[in-house]
């Protein structure tokens, strides 16, 4: 019993930590079921709760305790893991999935599964190897995730916070239209929360607007620094015009590839 344990622990660590095969694919299916999962969570707010609905719950919710388990089990450090907002993430999810009814208070904190993304990031290092593109913008593409997993979350929040009791909010399709309005400081004016916890709720939004969500814009539209690898220091990146590296001072030849 004893020989097993380790040899499936050894098992799970060529799964989740190899490099090229088997790992690689299910690596690449770990984040296309992230996707999928955020996928579900919006399209299950345009239609009622239903028993399919409760059922793919279930399936999902097991699905995620599995990858949980595995992952710390074979982690070097589980208290960190546990303590990880992606951690945390996968547990108040699992909590929601699988149990609704005492869960459903929390279920905005569903969204949290997008953190997951995050840790799916390790995914990048092998589309850098498999896509020259990914290397090419990979500041570009950390800055669009993001983007999209802030939207996505704040999102999340205004739909589960405001549907019950307010009218002009009935699915995601409203609730990202008022958040981008806002993010965007555009304040059409034709959706509004009402009370006081929705306009702190916007007023944070604002915040959030005039800072994170235009500082991830400008990064994404005009990167301002460029990848390249330093070969003495290999500080990976630079301005644009550098000449030398800022680190050592060593001579570096930046492609230009339309960069002036």
């Amino acid at each position: 019993m004893t020989s097993g344990r380790p040899a499936m622990k050894q098992k799970l660590q060529a799964l989740y930590w190899g490099a090229s095969g088997a790992p690689r694919i299910f690596r690449y299916g770990l984040l296309v079921f992230d996707v999928l999962v955020i996928a579900f969570v919006v399209a299950t707010s345009f239609a009622a709760r239903t028993p399919l609905i409760e059922i793919a719950d279930a399936i999902i919710g097991i699905v995620i305790v599995l990858d949980f388990s595995a992952r710390l089990y074979i982690s070097r450090n589980k208290l960190r893991d546990l303590t990880h907002p992606a951690g945390i993430a996968d547990i108040i999810v699992i909590f929601s999935l699988l149990a609704p009814l005492a869960g459903e208070g929390f279920a905005f904190l569903r969204v949290m599964r997008t953190l997951r993304l995050l840790r799916s990031y390790h995914v990048l290092k092998l589309l850098r190897n498999d896509f020259k593109y990914f290397k090419r913008n990979e500041l570009t593409i950390f800055s669009a995730l993001n983007l999209g997993v802030f939207v996505f979350i704040t999102t999340a929040l205004v739909f589960e916070t405001q549907h019950l009791s307010n009218p002009d909010i009935s699915n995601y399709a409203d609730a990202l239209y008022f958040t981008v309005a806002t993010l965007t400081t555009t304040g059409f004016g034709d959706i509004t929360l009402p009370g006081s916890t929705g306009r702190l709720l916007s007023v944070a939004i604002m915040i959030f607007g005039a800072s994170l969500f235009i500082r991830l814009v400008q990064v994404m539209l005009r990167p301002p620094k460029v990848q390249h690898d330093c070969p003495d220091c290999a500080l990976k990146f630079h301005d644009a015009d550098a000449v030398h590296c800022k680190h050592c001072g060593k001579v570096i030849h930046i492609e230009a590839d339309g960069v002036t």
